[in-house]
């Protein structure tokens, strides 16, 4: 699977961005799908997770009710709602998909997921 993230920027603390991930090569709705985040100089984080059909979602704590996860299977395409941002959302954001053992699963871990986007730079600025 090949994945292509677009939509980050630069924007001001408060307002929205939306970035999306187009995926290729495989079927797309096999996949569970995460958006991921890594700060300048810190690690790679989680940020938000959903099924393979969209039944279940996930998200980490300083995104939850500000973010919102979705996807369009018929569209080979993941979605990442960001609102409220804050200058501490900047980071490179990536997409990544796994085939979990449990379809309903969500994880949380970079090393479970098989195939990741290249990033997309969201700068959030006071």
């Amino acid at each position: 699977v090949q994945l292509e993230e677009s939509g980050g920027g630069r924007v001001q603390a408060g307002t929205s961005l939306r970035l999306s991930c187009v995926a290729s090569g495989r079927a797309f709705s096999n996949y569970g799908m995460a958006w991921f985040r890594q700060p300048a100089g810190s690690e790679r984080e989680f940020v938000a997770g959903i099924t393979w059909n969209g039944g279940s979602t996930d998200y980490s704590d300083s995104v939850k009710g500000r973010f919102t996860i979705s996807r369009d299977n018929a569209k080979n395409t993941g979605y990442l709602q960001m609102n409220s941002l804050k200058p501490e959302d900047t980071a490179v954001y990536r997409c990544a998909v796994d085939l979990p053992a449990d379809a309903d699963y969500i994880d949380k871990t970079t090393s479970s997921y098989d195939y990741w986007g290249q990033g997309t730079q969201v700068t959030v600025f006071s």
